[in-house]
């Protein structure tokens, strides 16, 4: 396996966007920057070759907190900031889109649904446990044929004497094969419902995806079910119909929109390093103008981006983010990230396609990334909506 040296990363701040951090915030930050130059950064690239995750760096994450971590102490979660979330999600995927995967969706697609949306029972039986990663969780809203309209899924529920009876599966599911607890969302009665679908339920397998070219440091895994009996306790009292979904993917997005920008920060540092130090015709490439303008760019995109993020934070902090404005920081994060990881893997030539940097290894992951919780078409679509009042959906 491909075995880096760690950094030590001081990050892009050309804004002084840190002094508006409080001091826990940046002391979390820095928790999670050194672990990741530390732990991640030597092995990550390794892994992706590999097609594997790092299952081992899972209770290092417990131990700082980082699942559910907005999540109350009731719960054994940490209780953080939206922001102190937000930097936590920038650091784990400026190591690897696949970390920062796994945790988003331990943390909020399946956390977050159960405290939102679940009895006190269901919360008091599942949250610590995941909190302190002893139980993994997945969520299971995308089906092969329906990732843009969700509305249109064909998994189904039938109340029986007992509890439910699930049928159908789900695709492209994020620790789906690893999981001891599955957030699924099916149709009972023609209307969505959120059911807790337990590891080892009769009628209930998992097959991990296989020959990816994106998120290889991920487990990407199929869901199905077959007469799969639920009992009556694991359906979510708390929501009914596409709210509570589109709710658990709006926490997502926005750690996502955070979390691009740590990978176009490692992106930026790596091409900025790499011209300085290469020479071509007598002197470092950096010198050349298309460089320097390659390099302003992506100074100006990474700046533009942070101040998204710390609006967005500041606006969620106080309950006022709406769905949309999360919508624009994920589209705008995540299209600058990857055309920020396609400029830096050109400025240096062949050396950008080798796992020996990260640049080509962050381009393939978040041409996932820019596509999973919405594409950027959806998300245009979105803000349309907002700013016309009239949708361009079906």
């Amino acid at each position: 396996m491909i075995v880096s040296a760690p950094s030590v990363f001081q990050g892009l701040d050309f804004y002084q966007v840190e002094a508006a951090y409080g001091e826990e915030e940046l002391m979390i930050r820095d928790t999670v920057r050194r672990f990741v130059d530390q732990e991640v950064i030597p092995i990550i690239a390794g892994h992706f070759e590999a097609g594997t995750f790092p299952l081992d760096l899972v209770p290092r994450l417990a131990e700082m907190g980082v699942f559910g971590a907005t999540l109350p102490p009731d719960y054994g979660c940490a209780g953080l900031s939206p922001l102190a979330y937000g930097l936590i999600m920038q650091e784990l995927e400026r190591g690897d889109s696949g970390l920062r995967s796994f945790v988003s969706v331990q943390g909020t697609l399946a956390m977050y649904p159960i405290y939102a949306f679940g009895s006190e029972e269901q919360r008091r039986r599942w949250l610590p446990e995941m909190a302190a990663a002893r139980k993994i969780g997945c969520f299971g809203l995308t089906e092969p044929d329906h990732g843009s309209d969700p509305a249109g899924m064909t998994t189904t529920a039938v109340e029986t004497d007992g509890g439910y009876r699930l049928n159908g599966s789900k695709m492209w599911i994020t620790n789906g094969s690893i999981a001891d607890v599955a957030v699924v969302w099916a149709k009972l009665g023609g209307v969505i419902r959120g059911f807790l679908v337990e590891k080892g339920t009769p009628g209930y397998r998992t097959v991990e995806q296989k020959h990816k070219l994106s998120l290889r440091a991920s487990i990407t895994s199929e869901l199905y079910f077959s007469d799969c009996e639920i009992p009556k306790e694991n359906l979510l009292p708390g929501v009914a119909g596409l709210k509570g979904p589109l709710m658990t993917l709006t926490q997502a997005r926005f750690g996502i929109a955070f979390g691009v920008v740590g990978a176009a920060m490692g992106c930026y540092e790596t091409a900025l390093n790499y011209t300085r130090g290469r020479k071509q015709f007598g002197r470092p490439i950096a010198g050349f103008q298309i460089q320097q303008t390659r390099l302003a760019e992506m100074v100006t995109e990474i700046t533009k981006a942070q101040l998204l993020c710390l609006q967005l934070a500041r606006l969620k902090e106080r309950g006022e983010a709406t769905p949309v404005q999360v919508s624009l920081a994920k589209r705008n994060n995540c299209f600058w990230a990857l055309e920020i990881a396609r400029m830096a893997r050109e400025m240096m030539g062949a050396n950008g396609i080798s796992l020996e940097y990260p640049v080509m290894r962050h381009m393939c992951n978040l041409e996932t990334v820019k596509t999973y919780e919405g594409t950027h078409d959806i998300h245009t679509l979105a803000i349309g909506r907002e700013v016309t009042g009239l949708s361009a959906f079906a």
